[in-house]
């Protein structure tokens, strides 16, 4: 019989639900995307809500099929409960997983633990890596979410963030008005990697040495200026915007590793995802002659899931096992 804890995250984007093992291997995964029409970008609370609702059937479904044949035995479940850190951190949509995992734990007799989605994020990207520093840099890249973080054993600290737009919103605004579905970004990497000319950097980046937080908005209009003047193809306009970033990205971490002193970074969320943003990132590093030694998660647990949740849930019953204080249907909230 396999132990493991089962995992939930409805967030903006995606309905998911995992399950790891006490080794951390993620032994079964489901995720499915919200339902967005063609030229929206995104969904408002409520209707996110309504479709994680209506979603979240299927997903525990396809989670039982896979944990079936491997005679696995749920020993605690956990959710995400909010975005971030902070007691003033809530968004409705987190509500649907909480209430799917509270009712799992009650009728399994088993512990539930409550965490945050930036969490769940940071534990999946160190998924099958090898473990960092005690204390390290983390950058997580999402649709709602470009923070700079500083990442203890017990805490997390804000460095820096966007001030304005975050990565994902940009690339999603830029492909959604270049007519692709949304999220947008395997789509505008794709196309990015169509273009047959290196980047160019037509998008300025509004950082100056030293910056922990960085604007975006600005590369939004510069490349809607471009569009419609005609001077870039829509190749070239996906190819900058992930240019902009790496360059963005890079002085950011930069500028974290010399306030810090630390060397290690794990970057991670759905922008994190993409294989261009990787190499580009690593090239500027290397050209800005910075010793910083930055880890990417799995791609296949860098877009919003629930395989980090789950993974804290293990490590939270792992430890209560240790301490004998297995909590009887109590929720210890983070």
């Amino acid at each position: 019989m396999m132990n493991v804890a089962v995992g939930f995250d409805t967030s903006c984007y995606t309905t998911s639900a995992a399950a790891v093992n006490e080794q951390g291997e993620v032994v079964a995964f489901a995720r499915k995307l919200l339902p967005v029409a063609a030229g929206q970008r995104g969904l408002r609370q409520s209707e996110a809500v309504f479709a994680h609702v209506r979603q979240m059937p299927q997903i525990m479904e396809e989670l039982r099929q896979q944990l079936a044949p491997q005679q696995a035995k749920i020993v605690c479940v956990c959710a995400s409960a909010a975005p971030t850190d902070g007691e003033d951190s809530y968004m409705p949509v987190f509500t649907v997983g909480l209430g799917h995992a509270r009712t799992a734990a009650a009728l399994l007799d088993v512990p539930l633990y409550t965490t945050t989605h930036q969490r769940g994020h940071i534990a999946a990207g160190l998924l099958g890596n090898s473990p960092l520093t005690q204390e390290h840099i983390a950058l997580h890249l999402s649709g709602g979410t470009t923070d700079l973080l500083l990442c203890g054993e017990k805490t997390i600290t804000a460095l820096g963030s966007s001030l304005d737009l975050h990565a994902g919103q940009l690339v999603d605004r830029i492909g959604v008005k270049l007519g692709l579905g949304f999220p947008a970004g395997p789509a505008l990497e794709k196309l990015a990697l169509s273009c047959p000319d290196a980047p160019k950097a037509l998008i300025p980046c509004s950082m100056q040495d030293g910056d922990l937080s960085c604007h975006l908005s600005g590369a939004e209009n510069k490349v809607h200026q471009l569009l419609e003047k005609g001077l870039v193809s829509n190749e070239q306009a996906a190819l900058e915007v992930f240019d902009l970033l790496s360059r963005t990205v890079c002085r950011m971490l930069v500028a974290a590793g010399k306030k810090t002193g630390l060397k290690q970074a794990l970057v991670v969320g759905g922008v994190a995802s993409s294989t261009l943003l990787r190499k580009l990132l690593h090239k500027r590093l290397q050209k800005a002659g910075s010793r910083m030694q930055v880890v990417f998660g799995d791609p296949r647990y860098s877009a919003d899931n629930a395989a980090g949740v789950a993974a804290i849930g293990m490590q939270r019953y792992d430890k209560d096992i240790h301490e004998g204080g297995i909590p009887n249907g109590e929720i210890a909230r983070r």
